[in-house]
This record gives structure tokens, C-alpha cells and sequence, in this order.
């Protein structure tokens, strides 16, 4: 079932607008429910290229919910409001079982990453029940457990081209679900903040040595929440640079409509 999400009051500027951490940017926005194999309804959004076809979706995951991680975590929420237009990339956006947002709350009761590997498995097979190509995981934070543990394995694996891991702290993925990546052969981005509270980039580029393919990337002066424009701005255009195949610098300002989300 689907449903409009609320529409944005955008508004024309004669000069170029500055993108900002509110900044809300053009897209075919609207409000998505999951089901999942176990029966819970899982609530979500989705946000595409305005009269275009996407090149690449994004199925986020977001961080871990009993420390306050939402579909509405900042940096997926930035990536609705830019990516769609900016590098005509598609995000979906969902609660994972238990959690609660603005949107409202997805069914069940958290399950410590367990009973989630059926939330992962029900928004892939939302985007390619809609036709959508091109479909990549990214997990940050408590997301890339599961994306670690669930993303190389069927019934996901033969749906998506791969992943970008956000500050990984590999506590509840272990060396079996590394393997499971690295026998896969699917691309595994790994973006590990200089000043991580879990894991910081010498040692993620130790235990990730174990997938041949991953690509581990510190960056300096970032921490685990990606606090700042700065930040955000670099994990966006890694993630579109990894999807669409190629270095990408996104712009900083945008000519036409834009709207101001609200906190």
C-alpha cells in the first residue's frame, strides 16, 4: 500500500540557492508500507528523479534504533532531500521493525539484527517488484551489521550490485558474514570516520582484509554521526560516485525551486 507523503512548499529563488542541511531539492516523493515474510508493516518512503528514470536506488538501513537511529537519521535524510535530483538516484527510506519517526512506527519489536534480516529482504524486494535496476545497499552504523550479515546471502545477493558501509562497527557481523561478501564478489565500499567510537580505519582495514573486493576509505576528522556539512557532503558523493561508476562532485548550489524541511 501506498500513500502521497507531504508535499513540500517550494519556492523560486533569481539566483542560485546555496544547499544547506535543510535544503529540500525537487522529487517524486511519496509515503511506502513494507510486509514482511513474517507479517510485520514496516513503514517507509521512497523518493525518485522528477520525471525521470532512475539510474541507481539506494535501499538504506539505518543506525541502531534503541540509540536513536531512524529512517529520519541525518544523513539519509539529506540523501533524500539532494541525490534524486542532483544524480537522478532513487532512496528508500524505511523504519526497521519496532522503530519510530515522524512517518510512524514499523510493527514488531527490535530484535537485535536477528528477525530484521526480513525487514532488508522486504524493502529489496519492494524496489524490484517496482522495476527498479541498478539497486545498492547502504547501511550505516547498526544498518551495515545487516548489511553484512544478510546482503551477501540470498534471497538479497542476486537482487542488488553491492554496498556502501557508513562507520561499521562489526559487533554483531563477524568473520563468516565477511566471508559470505567475499564469496559473493560484490563490491563493498567501507567509509570508516578517523575519530570512530567502534572502529577506526587501521583496524577496519585489517578485518575487512578478509573481502578481497572491499575498499575501505578513513576519513579524516570525521566521527561515527557524521556531524557536519563537510561530512555529509563526502559520504554523499562517495555513495553516488559507487553507484553510478564514477567519480562524482555533487553541487553546493542549485538553480531553481527549493523548500526548507522542517526539524
Amino acid at each position: 500500500m501506498t500513500s502521497t507523503a507531504p508535499a513540500y512548499e517550494y519556492a523560486d529563488s533569481a539566483e542560485p540557492t546555496q544547499i544547506r542541511a535543510g535544503t529540500v531539492l525537487p522529487a517524486s516523493r511519496r509515503n511506502i508500507e513494507l510486509t514482511t515474510a513474517d507479517g510485520r508493516r514496516l513503514v517507509g518512503e521512497f523518493a525518485a528523479p522528477e520525471g525521470r528514470t532512475p539510474t541507481a536506488t539506494l535501499v538504506t538501513l539505518h543506525p541502531l534504533p534503541t540509540a536513536g537511529g531512524f529512517m529520519d537519521s541525518h544523513v539519509y535524510r539529506k540523501a533524500s532531500f539532494r541525490l534524486p535530483a542532483l544524480a537522478d538516484i532513487a532512496v528508500l527510506r524505511f523504519n526497521t521493525r519496532g522503530t519510530c519517526s515522524p512517518r510512524g512506527c514499523s510493527e514488531g519489536e527490535f530484535d537485535g539484527g536477528g528477525a530484521e534480516h526480513h525487514d532488508l529482504e522486504a524493502a529489496v524486494r519492494w524496489v524490484v517488484e517496482e522495476g527498479l535496476t541498478n539497486v545498492w545497499l547502504v547501511g550505516w552504523s547498526f544498518g551495515t551489521e545487516l548489511c553484512l550479515k544478510y546482503g551477501a546471502r540470498e534471497p538479497v545477493a542476486e537482487y542488488i550490485e553491492g554496498a556502501v558501509l557508513l562507520s561499521p562497527p562489526l559487533h554483531r557481523a563477524d568473520e563468516a558474514d565477511l566471508d559470505s561478501w567475499a564469496a559473493a564478489g560484490l563490491p563493498l565500499r567501507v567509509l570508516v570516520p578517523e575519530h570512530d567510537d567502534y572502529l577506526q580505519p587501521e583496524e577496519a582495514a585489517q578485518r575487512f582484509s578478509r573481502v578481497p573486493q572491499a575498499e575501505v576509505i578513513g576519513v579524516d576528522g570525521a566521527k561515527h554521526l557524521w556531524v557536519g556539512e563537510k561530512y555529509v557532503s563526502r559520504v554523499l558523493e562517495e555513495i553516488a560516485g559507487v553507484v553510478l561508476g564514477k567519480p562524482i562532485t555533487l553541487p553546493n548550489e542549485w538553480n531553481g525551486p527549493t523548500a526548507r524541511a522542517q526539524d
